[in-house]
């Protein structure tokens, strides 16, 4: 670790140096505060400054408002070893910033453990920033603000690392997409297509899903991951109805052959969930036979159906319509499974 020492006295600098030096760090000098200020702003920043306060031209005091003032210093833990040993000087180095006060003449042993215990408090902090920073890059794209401030928060609703567990998962498609891309210029139907997707994913992170990507003109959503919800079936139908009713009101903006249907297909059951790919590039998705059966009775929907599994209609409840469908024969499934079509809600 670099430990900036500042300090005018050149015998009280190198007696803290010294002490820095067996402690197995790497000790930085600077003869005064401007001095000081300067070294702290220089890349590879120090992981700790040490900090006198009586100082000819700019103080101590001053050195650390300025330092805490700046978005690139402020998380550079600062201890003050002064001979001001006045408690007025002690709250006052500790209201503009500071992590710790020592004064003058100090124990040896009580500085060597007030850095290790700074420089263990800064790594902690990195681990954290750095744990966030993962978060927000991996679910930002994805979820609701909400959700991403509640993994920030507390990092334990989050399920990563290929753990099993249940999921709903529910596959959007516009119909007659593939048609309509034939005849219509490239900016136009992109144009298009960001609308239908801004709907989706609007309603799917307002119900508590996630989009967890888009297939062309299509979507994935899944719902009970990272935030765990009891009643995702539930949430990923109820996304779908509101989708469905608000359909409407965005096909008025556009003219009658870009007025297509969105068809659905929603599955509930154990998936693998966590991040796919490579070291340089990864993927935040759900993998299994739960979302197989999603994305083929999606492929099964006309006309703007709502197709579930028999595991999503047992999460609904009593004011979810559905009507049967009897037995589907899906594509690469050796049995028919139960199907479902959701009618509304009463």
């Amino acid at each position: 670790m670099r430990i900036l020492i500042v300090d005018d006295l050149p015998l009280g600098r190198q007696l803290i140096s010294d002490v820095i030096t067996l402690m197995g760090h790497e000790p930085i000098e600077a003869p005064d505060g401007n001095a000081g200020l300067a070294r702290a702003r220089q890349e590879p920043r120090p992981d700790l400054i040490v900090l006198d306060v009586n100082m000819p031209g700019m103080d101590g005091f001053e050195v650390c408002k300025t330092l805490k003032a700046d978005p690139s210093t402020q998380g550079i833990p600062i201890i003050f070893l002064t001979s001001h040993s006045e408690p007025e000087d002690r709250i006052h180095g500790l209201n503009i910033g500071a992590d710790d006060y020592l004064a003058k003449p100090f124990a040896i042993r009580e500085l060597s453990a007030r850095i290790d215990k700074r420089l263990q408090a800064r790594q902690e902090t990195e681990m954290l920033r750095r744990q966030q920073d993962e978060i927000r890059a991996t679910f930002a794209r994805f979820v609701a603000p909400q959700v991403v401030e509640i993994l920030l928060r507390d990092p334990s609703h989050l399920k990563l690392g290929g753990d099993l567990q249940p999921v709903t998962v529910m596959f959007t498609d516009l119909e007659g997409f593939t048609s309509l891309s034939e005849e219509t210029s490239p900016d136009l139907l992109l144009s298009v297509l960001n609308r239908y997707h801004e709907l989706v994913s609007g309603l799917v992170q307002k119900h508590g899903g996630i989009v967890n990507k888009f297939i062309g003109d299509g979507v994935m959503a899944l719902f009970n991951t990272p935030i765990l919800h009891e009643d995702h079936a539930r949430s990923a139908v109820l996304a779908a109805l509101a989708i469905r009713d608000e359909l409407p009101s965005l096909h008025a903006e556009f003219d009658p052959r870009f007025r297509l249907p969105i068809k659905y297909g929603i599955s509930t059951g154990p998936a693998i969930v966590g991040n796919v790919g490579a070291t340089h590039c990864m993927d935040f998705t759900a993998l299994g036979d739960t979302v197989n059966l999603a994305f083929r009775l999606q492929s099964l929907a006309v006309g703007g159906q709502i197709i579930i599994s028999e595991t999503t209609r047992e999460g609904l409840g009593p004011d979810i319509l559905v009507s049967t469908l009897g037995e589907l024969t899906v594509k690469n499934r050796s049995k028919a499974v139960a199907a479902f079509t959701v009618t509304g809600r009463t």
